[in-house]
């Protein structure tokens, strides 16, 4: 029964692991690459390229 706990408490320790070192960062630059990428597209499509 000890036992049992103790590998969940391993388990949940790898999965806050996975979330913070992997997951929360390639999250995040993906979103803000993705966000940077519509702004760029968007002004590309609306406004032109740009004229000197």
């Amino acid at each position: 029964m000890g036992n049992d706990s103790s590998d969940d408490k391993k388990s949940e320790f790898r999965v806050f692991i996975f979330l913070t070192v992997f997951l929360a960062p390639l999250l995040s630059i993906a979103i803000v690459g993705g966000y940077g990428f519509l702004i760029w597209m968007s002004q590309i499509i609306f406004t032109g390229p740009p004229t000197s």
